[in-house]
């Protein structure tokens, strides 16, 4: 016979303790911390709630510390008894712990008692889906929790991609990962999805574009609110998900919006907008706000100002921009006494901050884009047009507002002093990148002639340059050579070509101005001690490092600095690879050696530019952290401290504000990244239709498991040379080396080598192009040493400290056919609609040999997914201000 439980009588006697106070404990407004009791006031964090809030509850801090101190699981009521919770802030409380819950930060058992999930040994962290059914919980602690946790295509079936979830650890996966089983989801991200709506046997799903959520939407019946759609089979639709996924069942949707045909002009922006969750639209209040803001700059937004208008500042941008954040000038100063002359540089910056005020609609509207994104032909601005094109822009022959840095500089490149002040500025010529350099490198005499009046201060700007650009050398930053491509469109809205785009002199000229800026940006507000987001790019990990020298000792080359080199180790090893052929190979891997740069507000210095502090001061107009680095400048000239408004700033738990904002933009910028890679690569899909059957030279940029990735020359295009396509071998996949090496034939494929192939595919359904070696052709080494595959395998073996340890084998296919080219290839077509299967068969291209029909759920998993590269610069059309702006 069961036995009634009881809440202990302690707990009944606070329980009651708790509505007393309540009627004797009035609280009302601000000024109520003063009437709490002593437990309320003992809160670590009081005087933080009681400034933010009309009605102060216990903080989280202090919520989470009782948990701890109790020892064991606490009902709600016990937990409001424990924190002197009254009875008319029961709801509010239970609201805080609820969202608290979402967060991860506590959990409530089946008894309904709340506890930690740490002493349930359960971590919390966010879900990220692979392709392939599979997935990983990435922990909210990364600290406690280093390593991401495998999830099987069967826990994977009760979540989609960007859920959080509570994770309980059961093991370890056969690849020695550690394995979880999900306890409970916390918060579901995908609220809404982006796909394809098909139609088999009657039955309404779509297909998600993003191949993360490998489970097919249902969509909903009548009786659960939905209705047959009046979008066609094959449409992009974005569907509203009315039911989760669950272990025994697939989610279930209704269409919400219908976006149009897969192939219509554009619909690769608008798939990438909704895919990526990417704001596009301004709030109606934001738009409202700067719809009240003046044409131009009035008299009394003089006040406070220096008048700078008579000084010939310019911009220098590329060709297509039309968001000036940034203008010069460069003069130089006379010499006093036994000292040499300095330069006087002025970078004068957009005044943002002027417009966009903290908390108004239009700064929660830029905080949550970011940034800015640019896409070929199309950009998502931070701020409305009449912002960033106009009242902001420092346009040519208008008045603007400016925030400036007047440093003095030596004839050595370095910053002798410098002051922050707002000021209004005029700028005098709008220039370009190209036309600068053709005056002042090019010497082009028409380019001369043409800026003639500007040429004195711009050739001051170039000796500036010269002397910033030794400063630069000896403090060892590292200068990566990278090319960029711009897309050429027709006008049909066609790729008519893809172009490389280096950089002259005219924009490194401008990226030392910029860095100068920053520089002394963050030296301000680190000497004035007031908080700020830093810049932060940290130097290599310790295993990135071991095997970097392990790759470069294969080559005779060693990275100085022992166990830590610095920016000035990696900068005296690139400059003795001038000249080497296999300078592109060594650089490359260089590169991918370096993590990943991100916003902070903690100061770890930046590695790649060898600057113990910097911040992003110069691009206000498409960069979030500019703005708030302009208003915490700001603050101190006034005497006053900026703070983000914690609660609106995005993200979860107790961080601080700063950090939260920081995560935030971090987030925005990989976004941003995300959304055009998926454009550019749908475009240059779209453009190698056209071009199957046809061969083309290239280097392989890089080396996977499962093949190489080829980068063709002159179109700049990149593609899969499958494994199985390599010849009739077993290839061992060396990823050290950088290097797939044939055991029987010893045929090796290097990172960087020369390869001819030939286009089998392009399939606009996943983004993928493929290719096979052309007839006859193998691999060209870029340099040596060459490496069997033997001494491959005693690699490997000893990286994993085993003798005789099994090398990684890969099964290769037969030899494929060689077939006249007109006779087995056709360019695929996106389909325009019927069912998904007849999709797939559509975009199927058979090449010398035959390959499986693919199933819907192999369709989407992209097996041919290329890893992200750390710290590598993006490649594509956005060549607008990102290097050259630091």
């Amino acid at each position: 016979m069961s036995k009634k439980i009881s809440k202990p009588k302690a707990a009944v006697r606070n329980v009651e303790r708790v509505d007393h106070l309540a009627r004797t404990t009035p609280v009302t407004g601000k000024s109520a911390g003063g009437r709490l009791s002593r437990i309320r006031r003992a809160d670590p964090h009081f005087s933080r709630e009681i400034a933010k809030y009309e009605h102060p509850l216990p903080s989280r801090e202090y919520i989470l510390d009782t948990l701890e101190k109790s020892g064991v699981p606490l009902e709600f009521a016990r937990i409001c008894a424990a924190l002197d919770v009254r009875s008319d802030e029961l709801e509010i409380f239970r609201r805080r712990l609820d969202a608290m819950a979402r967060a991860g930060q506590v959990v409530q058992n089946r008894a309904g008692a709340w506890l930690l999930p740490a002493k349930a040994a359960l971590i919390h962290g966010r879900i990220e889906g692979h392709p392939d059914g599979y997935g990983f919980l990435i922990p909210d602690d990364k600290a406690e929790h280093p390593a991401d946790i495998f999830l099987s295509p069967r826990e994977m079936e009760a979540v989609l991609h960007g859920d959080s979830a509570m994770v309980r650890l059961v093991g370890v996966d056969r690849r020695g990962r550690p394995e979880g089983k999900i306890v409970r989801v916390t918060e579901r991200g995908s609220k809404r999805v982006i796909g394809r709506v098909f139609n088999e046997h009657g039955v309404w799903f779509v297909v998600a574009e993003n191949r993360r959520i490998s489970q097919d939407i249902l969509l909903a019946p009548a009786e659960k609110g939905g209705k047959l759609p009046a979008a066609r089979a094959g449409q992009v639709v974005m569907v509203e998900i009315i039911q989760p996924p669950s272990a025994h069942a697939q989610p279930i949707g209704r269409i919400v919006e219908i976006i149009g045909n897969y192939a219509d002009p554009g619909m690769e922006i608008e798939i990438a907008l909704r895919k990526h969750v990417l704001p596009f639209e301004f709030s109606d209040a934001a738009l409202a706000t700067a719809g009240k803001l003046p044409q131009k700059v009035r008299k009394a937004d003089w006040q406070g100002r220096e008048d700078i208008t008579r000084l010939p500042l310019v911009t220098i941008d590329g060709e297509t921009a039309r968001d000036f954040d940034d203008a010069v000038y460069c003069e130089r100063l006379p010499g006093n006494g036994n000292r040499a002359g300095l330069f006087r540089l002025l970078v004068a910056i957009a005044d943002v901050s002027h417009y966009v005020q903290a908390e108004d609609p239009l700064d929660l509207d830029a905080r949550e884009r970011g940034n800015s994104v640019y896409f070929p032909r199309r950009v998502i601005p931070m701020l409305p047009e009449k912002l960033s094109n106009g009242l902001c822009s420092l346009n040519p022959q208008v008045e603007r507002l400016c925030m400036v840095c007047d440093m003095q500089i030596t004839s050595s490149g370095h910053i002798d002093s410098y002051r922050f002040y707002p000021a209004v500025m005029h700028s005098h010529a709008r220039l370009t990148y190209t036309e600068v350099a053709a005056a002042l490198y090019d010497k082009d005499a028409a380019a001369r002639g043409k800026l003639a009046a500007l040429l004195p201060q711009l050739e001051n700007l170039d000796a500036l340059y010269r002397a910033l650009a030794k400063a630069r050398s000896k403090r060892g930053a590292i200068d990566f050579e990278t090319l960029e491509t711009e897309m050429i469109f027709d006008d049909n809205g066609k790729i008519a070509r893809i172009v490389g785009r280096e950089r002259n002199e005219a924009h490194r000229l401008i990226e030392e101005c910029m860095l100068a800026a920053n520089v002394c940006a963050s030296a301000f507000l680190e000497k004035h001690k007031h908080p700020a987001l830093f810049r932060v790019h940290e130097g290599p990990t310790a295993d990135r490092l071991q095997r970097l020298r392990e790759f470069l000792a294969g080559f005779g080359l060693q990275l100085g600095g022992g166990e830590s080199p610095g920016a000035k180790d990696y900068a005296q090893l690139l400059g003795q690879l001038a000249g080497r052929p296999d300078k592109a190979l060594l650089q490359t891997v260089m590169l991918r050696s370096l993590r990943q740069a991100q916003y902070s507000p903690g100061n770890l210095g930046h590695f790649g530019l060898a600057y113990d502090a910097y911040t992003h001061f110069t691009s206000p107009i498409r960069r979030y952290p500019d703005l708030l680095i302009h208003r915490a400048i700001k603050a101190v000239l006034h005497g006053r401290k900026y703070q983000p408004h914690a609660e609106s700033a995005p993200g979860a738990g107790t961080i601080d504000a700063w950090e939260k904002v920081g995560l935030h933009c971090s987030m925005t910028e990989r976004r941003a990244d995300e959304a055009t890679r998926d454009v550019e690569a749908w475009l240059k899909c779209y453009y190698m239709q056209d071009r199957i059957g046809e061969e083309f030279d290239g280097s392989i940029s890089a080396v996977v498991p499962f093949g190489l990735f080829v980068a063709l020359d002159d179109i700049h295009i990149e593609g899969l040379l499958h494994v199985s396509d390599l010849g009739a071998d077993y290839f061992h996949y060396d990823e050290a080396g950088h290097v797939m090496v044939g055991e029987r034939t010893g045929r090796r494929y290097r990172l960087a080598d020369r390869v001819r192939v030939q286009v089998v595919r392009a399939d606009l359904e996943t983004n993928k192009i493929d290719f096979r070696l052309a007839a006859g052709t193998g691999s060209k080494p870029a340099s040596q040493p060459a490496q069997s595959a033997q001494n491959v395998q005693n690699a490997q073996s000893k990286r994993s400290g085993k003798t005789g340890a099994k090398p990684q084998r890969i099964t290769p296919m037969p030899e494929a056919k060689q077939v006249a080219p007109d006779a087995a290839i056709r360019p695929s077509r996106a389909p325009s609609g019927g069912s998904r299967k007849s999709a797939k068969s559509a975009k199927t291209t058979t090449v010398g040999k035959a390959k499986p029909a693919k199933t819907a759920k192999s369709a989407k998993a992209g097996k041919s997914a290329k890893p992200a590269k750390a710290s590598t610069p993006s490649r594509g059309t956005r060549v607008k201000k990102g290097n050259a702006r630091g």
